[in-house]
């Protein structure tokens, strides 16, 4: 599920998923966005669609230090 969609508050319950060469899109993230120390991180936290509602939602995201946060996504809605 990838929609159109802003955080709108503190993301919560953060855990780490996949580190380095665990993770399935490190070349396509390398190439996109550079070398880094990238992991996989998923959380929970209130998110403001399109359409204007906030929904609690499991969220999933790109992380490498220097490059932040990239490819941010809603995983499924937990209200």
């Amino acid at each position: 599920m990838v929609h159109d969609f802003e955080i709108a508050g503190p993301i919560e319950v953060t855990e780490t998923i996949a580190t380095g060469a665990g993770i399935r899109q490190l070349a396509q993230l390398i190439a996109e966005f550079g070398a880094g120390r990238w992991r996989k991180l998923k959380g929970v936290a209130l998110v403001r669609l399109q359409d204007g509602t906030t929904r609690l939602a499991e969220i999933h995201w790109y992380e490498a230090h220097g490059i932040g946060k990239r490819k941010i996504k809603i995983k499924r809605y937990l209200d």
